[in-house]
């Protein structure tokens, strides 16, 4: 007998917002990997070689890159959004993915996409100001985007080690919640991969 939607493992798409290795936000993805609960898994998925956003490039058809991007969320049951602060905003790495992936407008793969969002900043703001544009950006996307928990992490300097991984016991207790929150929400909404598949 095939497993119905509610007992099958939920699938989230884990993406950070920075391209350096060693950052807070890769080290919040790399955690939630870590600690995904039963019946869920975090697939971390890297935005390094998505190109800029160009209407004239997308006009003779996605990059392969961007395409693959654009799969990788239509299979995903979730999405998990890790995202710094760069100048009161969301990096331009991060907004320029969100902006291929919300093309076509309106029947985009982000079109009803459970999302959580959580950031890490070395400041005391913990990346509040660039998860609320995201939120903005998201929900304008039609993205379903989980009001709570917030997981905002400040002065991270020291929740995190050298290499960017997180080690305050408290913290990792704030992202699995936001995992278990994911999950709940996800399932609430009842919009499994296969059913909008089918």
């Amino acid at each position: 007998m095939a497993p119905r939607p509610s007992d099958r493992p939920l699938t989230f798409l884990g993406i950070a917002g920075s391209l350096r290795r060693a950052s807070y936000n890769r080290g919040l993805i790399r955690a939630a990997v870590e600690l995904a609960p039963t019946g869920t898994r975090v697939v971390a998925y890297d935005l390094a070689e998505i190109p800029l956003y160009n209407a004239d490039v997308e006009e003779v058809g996605d990059p392969g890159s961007v395409a693959a991007f654009k799969a990788a969320i239509a299979a995903a049951d979730a999405l998990l959004i890790a995202t710094p602060e760069y100048n009161h905003c969301v990096p331009g790495v991060l907004k320029n993915a969100v902006d291929w992936a919300s093309r076509p407008a309106r029947r985009s793969v982000l079109t009803d996409k459970p999302v959580a969002i959580m950031g890490a900043s070395s400041g005391r703001g913990g990346t509040a100001r660039a998860q609320a544009h995201l939120r903005d950006g998201l929900t304008y996307t039609d993205g379903l985007v989980l009001p709570l928990p917030e997981v905002l992490v400040a002065e991270s300097g020291a929740r995190f080690d050298a290499d960017g991984n997180l080690i305050d016991p408290s913290t990792r207790a704030d992202v699995r919640d936001l995992l278990v929150a994911l999950a709940a929400w996800t399932r609430r909404l009842g919009r499994p991969v296969e059913a909008v598949a089918s």
